[in-house]
């Protein structure tokens, strides 16, 4: 006689081992390898929301310019395509972060990302991309004494800073929004996040990009840039590319400067999508304006409902392996499906039951300060953005802008930025890297434990500015 297991592990039973968001009927047909050898005016190396960008804006700012963009698989098959869909303005992963970090010029950077959120979404009427972008805002939630001070200490600082931080919420009003017994408190920005459908916002870019003359090629891996009359020359596996300037949307993928792999590590992040809600499980639940959501645990979950009534429940385990590779057999990790489950359910007892649909997880590009950082390479013919932790669905639009203007050798009010300026503190080679990495996984789980306390190994963590507070 079979026995029936623990009912978190039985919800996951159905689960596909599959991206939600990929097994969609709505995914376009692959575009042909680049065979032969091609010219332009400018390569984008990376088919992710970062090259997909670059390409468009370039187009934008000059039709004439002739801009190829090659992709090692398929568009948006990678983080672009599986990530939780939360478009936020923050260019610094989140107002904490920002004033902890750039304290003189946060206002600045609140300012540059609203109007990056804002021109994300005139870009998507204009080109009529339907990716299900709704501007609900989101919820920090509070699911421990301690953080409901770090709510109120963070809307303090911001303003006395003069910002705007958002709209505190008490356990009633928090409750009365969503309602899930674990809720103690929520700070809500009503207007800085929309949610959207990711990998169609990947399709649509690539369709934009189509109609204004970019030439894409899927199942085209770039090489290194080598440098080539005037111009750089990257070699594919069935032909070459010759281009005057070269942008590098490689996220978590080893970089091609060679001297930048050290500020990232490629983590792996997890998500669950559960089956279809019926009427009575989301009555059970509220949620009738389908904010996005974030508790704010150092291992934190982030969740929200899609369009067909789906909750996506993602996040806490942080997984990284020795020597950061970046291979399919780490996407899965049966392990940190059964921990969301679990989560998921003490999170919301109301919808026992409710079963699994989709079950999947991937590399995100992370460095030491948790927010993008950005230069030029190979004489000032190449440019990157790399490291947005997570958090490049909305700042990947500002951090092709940085790019386009580094090639462009324009001084703006994006170069002028002290964070496009620094660089992140590299991490250390191997065995430092995965030891310091593992301590610190353990410590914020500890800190998590006991009231948010950090230990002597966050703290030092914090002075040597890796601040592993995110």
């Amino acid at each position: 006689m079979r026995r029936a297991g623990p009912p978190a592990l039985a919800a996951l039973a159905d689960a596909e081992p599959v991206p939600y968001w990929l097994d969609d009927p709505a995914r376009p047909r692959a575009l042909p390898a680049l065979t032969g050898e091609e010219e332009c005016d400018l390569l984008v190396v990376g088919g992710g929301y970062t090259g997909l960008w670059t390409a468009l804006l370039a187009k934008e700012r000059d039709p004439g310019r002739d801009v190829v963009l090659v992709e090692a698989r398929r568009i948006g098959w990678a983080a672009s395509g599986r990530n939780g869909g939360f478009c936020a303005a923050s260019l610094t992963h989140g107002l904490a972060n920002g004033l902890a970090r750039w304290p003189e010029e946060v206002t600045e950077l609140e300012r540059l990302g609203r109007r990056n959120l804002d021109g994300i979404e005139e870009t998507l009427t204009r080109h009529g991309i339907d990716c299900h972008f709704e501007r609900t805002g989101e919820i920090d939630v509070a699911t421990a004494p301690h953080q409901v001070t770090e709510v109120r200490e963070t809307m303090a600082r911001a303003r006395e800073a003069g910002l705007d931080a958002g709209e505190f919420l008490d356990r009633d009003a928090v409750r009365a929004e969503v309602d899930s017994p674990v809720f103690l408190a929520g700070l809500w920005d009503r207007t800085g996040v929309a949610m959207l459908h990711p990998a169609r916002l990947a399709w649509g870019l690539r369709d934009a990009c189509l109609r204004l003359g970019v030439r894409i090629y899927e199942h085209t891996p770039a090489g290194r840039p080598a440098p080539d009359a005037g111009g750089l020359a990257v070699t594919t596996p069935y032909g070459r590319v010759r281009a005057r300037d070269v942008a590098l949307g490689t996220n978590a993928f080893p970089s091609p400067v060679r001297r930048l792999r050290p500020y990232v590590v490629p983590v792996y992040d997890h998500a669950l999508v559960t089956e279809p809600l019926t009427g009575a499980q989301l009555d059970a639940i509220g949620w009738r304006r389908r904010q996005g959501l974030s508790d704010l645990a150092n291992h934190f979950h982030y969740f929200r409902i899609t369009r067909d009534h789906r909750i996506l429940w993602g996040g806490y385990d942080i997984v990284y392996r020795f020597g950061g590779g970046v291979r399919a057999e780490y996407d899965h990790h049966p392990d940190t499906y059964r921990t969301l489950a679990r989560h998921f359910f003490r999170c919301f007892p109301q919808l026992e039951g409710v079963r699994f649909s989709h079950a999947w997880g991937g590399a995100i590009d992370t460095c030491s300060r948790f927010s993008a950082f950005f230069g030029t390479a190979y004489g000032g013919r190449a440019a990157y953005a790399l490291g947005y932790t997570g958090l490049g669905v909305g700042a990947s639009r500002f951090g092709a802008e940085v790019m386009l203007d580094l090639l462009a050798g324009e001084e703006t009010e994006r170069t002028r930025l002290g964070m496009v300026r620094s660089k992140p503190l590299p991490f250390p080679p191997e065995p430092l890297r995965w030891a310091g990495i593992g301590i610190t996984q353990w410590s914020m789980a500890r800190a998590d434990r006991h009231g948010g306390r950090r230990n002597l190994w966050l703290r030092a963590m914090d002075r040597a500015g890796l601040g592993f507070d995110s």
